[in-house]
């Protein structure tokens, strides 16, 4: 019943990008994901709590170079344009960019990048993020950390107190299971403002 009220909502209307201007729509690229980056600024105006942009592809075991090129295309806009947006509405929103695993710092002989689950980057913005932070550091080759090793947990932990939520609470389902928020991860202070 909820999701078809969703579906016949007039909030539907969010979805649709023609009333957009048209160096709104220039601005966050014309691609699939720059037209999600738009939708998630949408959202968060009309006070969605959390909204999600997929860009796949980025599992490049093959043929790294030009799919990154065309990749990087797309996300650089769009953003671009996100971020800029937050910030020139003053969106109360935190900006998580990450994948699933890091990529081996060497280039593999079906010219790709593997898994590398030693040492991956995420990019954290918005309220509650100090800007200009760069925390961690892998070894001259990006093969491991050297400096500042951060768990999930430390992530998921940051994310929250910038959002904020407690890290530590825990709540109780109905069926009585306790649902811990991070499981002993500890916030970057050094990267948040709060």
């Amino acid at each position: 019943a909820r999701a078809v009220a969703l579906a016949g909502s007039s909030e539907t209307k969010l979805f649709d990008l023609a009333d957009e201007p048209a160096a709104d729509l220039a601005r966050y690229g014309d691609s699939d994901f720059g037209k999600g980056c738009l939708v998630a600024r949408r959202l968060v105006e009309a006070g969605v709590p959390f909204v999600e942009v997929v860009q796949d592809g980025w599992d490049t075991h093959q043929d790294h170079f030009s799919r990154i090129a065309n990749l990087s295309g797309a996300l650089d806009p769009a953003m671009s344009a996100l971020l800029d947006d937050i910030r020139d509405r003053h969106l109360d929103t935190v900006v998580l960019w990450m994948g699933d695993f890091g990529r081996t710092p060497r280039i593999s002989g079906d010219e790709g990048r593997d898994h590398h689950p030693a040492a991956w980057s995420a990019v954290l913005a918005g309220s509650g993020i100090r800007g200009g932070v760069v925390h961690g550091e892998t070894d001259a080759e990006g093969e491991r950390v050297v400096k500042d090793p951060t768990s999930v947990a430390d992530l998921h932990a940051t994310v929250a107190t910038a959002m904020g939520m407690d890290p530590n609470l825990t709540r109780v389902t109905p069926e009585g299971r306790p649902f811990s928020m991070v499981d002993g991860g500890k916030p970057l202070r050094n990267i948040l403002t709060v």
